[in-house]
């Protein structure tokens, strides 16, 4: 499409005229997805609708660093409840501490962290008390 439009024509005959010679020359007969309704036709408007599916799409974060590092402390903590071994609990325990210290120190943008270091020794108490009860449910008899 790489005429003008011709003065003393409105846009929406001349645009139409030049959508309806595409069909004609099967310029649309191709296409990708022709025939399949479209995607979220159902949900309601959003102006900011292709940011998310780029997001989405890309696996990006939009979240504050305030609210990664809580979710990061809270998934650490998910993975000690998991994990095998002590040495594996003290590992991801430390890692997350850095950084909570680290936010401490410099605080990112974004909400307050309200986050403290983890007590690694009372979480790894905890976790061994979990697993002595686990295995001694294990085996009783019954």
């Amino acid at each position: 499409m790489t005429e003008r439009k011709p003065p003393g024509i409105s846009f929406e005959t001349w645009a139409d005229r030049q959508i309806r010679e595409a069909e004609e020359r099967g310029a649309f007969a191709d296409l990708p997805g022709r025939g399949k309704p479209l995607p979220n036709l159902d949900r309601p408007y959003d102006d900011l609708w292709w940011v998310k599916e780029k997001m989405a799409r890309e696996n990006l974060s939009f979240l504050p660093p305030t609210l990664v590092l809580r979710k990061e402390a809270e998934d650490a903590l998910a993975a000690v409840e998991k994990t095998p071994s002590e040495r594996v609990v003290r590992d991801i325990l430390a890692e997350v501490n850095d950084k909570i210290r680290e936010a401490i120190r410099r605080p990112p943008p974004g909400p307050p962290l309200i986050l403290v270091p983890f007590d690694i020794d009372e979480i790894v108490r905890e976790w061994q008390e979990r697993r002595e009860r686990t295995e001694n449910e294990d085996h009783r008899p019954e």
